[in-house]
């Protein structure tokens, strides 16, 4: 029997420098965003190149390496798992979001200075 897993993997390059924090409890939490792109003709031949942007979560040892070695601009390879969720803003309006919670990160890429 199979079972089918909640598992995303992505290579892109980072839109920003990551928010590394810490918990009350003590633990590091490092949020980022990552940027992918497709690239493909459309029916006239032109080349477009689409871009979706994902919202990254690192906790622990993975955040301490997000705040070593990542910043903006870094090419990455994020495995990780598709997190949902909601949150009540200050207006009292409802939020969702959708995050990706990382479990493994690979530098790739050119090293930057």
């Amino acid at each position: 029997m199979y079972s089918l897993k909640n598992k995303v993997q992505l290579i892109g390059h980072l839109g920003g420098k990551p928010e590394v924090k810490n918990t009350d409890g003590g633990k590091k939490v490092a949020t980022f965003s990552m940027a992918t792109n497709e690239i493909y003709r459309n029916a006239q031949g032109e080349k477009v190149t689409e871009t979706q942007w994902h919202r990254l979560v690192a906790w622990g040892k993975i955040a301490d390496r997000v705040e070593k070695y990542l910043d903006k601009g870094k090419e990455v390879a994020i495995e990780g798992k598709l997190l949902n969720r909601s949150y009540t803003d200050k207006d009292g309006t409802k939020k969702y979001i959708s995050e990706i919670l990382v479990n493994e990160l690979l530098l790739i890429g050119p090293k930057v200075a």
